[in-house]
């Protein structure tokens, strides 16, 4: 006979009353004016529903944030620590402190309760990305499942479409998806999208991923207008981020790739790449469309120490 589950049961969300009064204002306004993704908001979300059940276990559910002590926050940051990890949490110590910084702008605040607190440390992690060796591996599965039947040709089209778009342009997935017949200039070979609060950049595509996207659009698109999604499913709708994340996971199994991969990683592989080539570091970093150099200065450490790995490998004073 199994032992009864000694689990404690997750407390309530927030009631509706307070979800209406706090969360559901300052969603609509990530969403429409700051253009936030889907993610962004579940992320922020949950931190409002975690914060809130917090409070709830504390006693302190009937009090303002603007009432809150530095105290009372540093005990929530304390108590989180136990179940996330130091990302996640400042994450969420991140929506924390946007949502009350929009209320202060409201007028509904005095203070903003999460401005100043203390965060544990972030570890240090260099971004992992493939070899130019494994890309191509990579890359070669769809044609490879093609030729042996384990696929039709619109699926080895459209799946390798996915993946050249992301290396070869440095799209992120969510910009991926979004993507538009009408945001592509053949000619130049130049795509326009919208990445994050909805700042536009233009994106060289390459040679590859631009002959990919002939072949698709002449062979398989059943409409190609502006409007038009470039990535579609199997019933000509828009690919989703889920669909993406899934097909990716086929073809690194089947070059025999960490199936933990994700898309984001071809966008890593992509930058440390165009670095390792020589390319100017604010290029790439307009290229990605980020906002602070430091940002992208992260690859220029994945290169050194890919040159150390190397220079330790064939150096005989190594």
């Amino acid at each position: 006979m199994s032992k009864p589950s000694t689990k404690p049961p997750t407390p309530p969300g927030p009631p509706e009353a307070l979800i209406n009064e706090w969360w559901q204002p300052f969603a609509g306004y990530l969403a429409q004016e700051r253009r936030y993704s889907p993610y962004t908001l579940r992320n922020y979300r949950q931190a409002f529903d975690d914060f809130h059940r917090w409070l709830a276990s504390t006693g302190l559910a009937g009090r303002r944030y603007d009432e809150l002590t530095a105290r009372e926050v540093r005990d929530f940051i304390i108590e989180a620590q136990r179940r996330y990890g130091r990302r996640t949490l400042h994450n969420h110590v991140s929506g924390l402190r946007a949502l009350a910084k929009y209320w202060l702008r409201q007028g509904r605040l005095r203070r903003n309760p999460f401005v100043g607190v203390p965060l544990p440390k972030l570890e240090k992690r260099l971004p992992q990305f493939l070899t130019e060796e494994q890309m191509r591996r990579l890359l070669a599965g769809p044609q490879r499942l093609l030729e042996a039947q384990g696929i039709d040709a619109f699926t080895a089209w459209r799946d390798r479409l996915v993946m050249e778009l992301l290396y070869g342009g440095g799209l992120r997935v969510s910009e991926l998806v979004a993507l538009n017949y009408g945001a592509i200039d053949r000619d130049s070979g130049v795509a326009r999208v919208l990445g994050k609060g909805r700042k536009e950049r233009l994106c060289p595509l390459g040679r590859v991923a631009l002959a990919v996207l002939e072949k698709f659009r002449r062979d398989h698109a059943t409409d190609t207008g502006p409007e038009a999604p470039v990535l579609v499913n199997s019933r000509h709708g828009r690919l989703g981020v889920g669909e993406v994340q899934k097909l990716l996971k086929r073809y690194l199994a089947l070059a025999g790739l960490p199936l933990g991969l994700t898309p984001h990683k071809l966008r890593h592989s992509y930058a440390t790449h165009l670095l390792n080539a020589g390319a100017d570091l604010r290029l790439v970093q307009e290229l990605l469309g980020h906002k602070q150099l430091a940002t992208t200065q992260i690859y220029t450490h994945v290169s050194v120490a890919r040159l150390q790995e190397i220079y330790a490998k064939a150096h005989p004073r190594a």
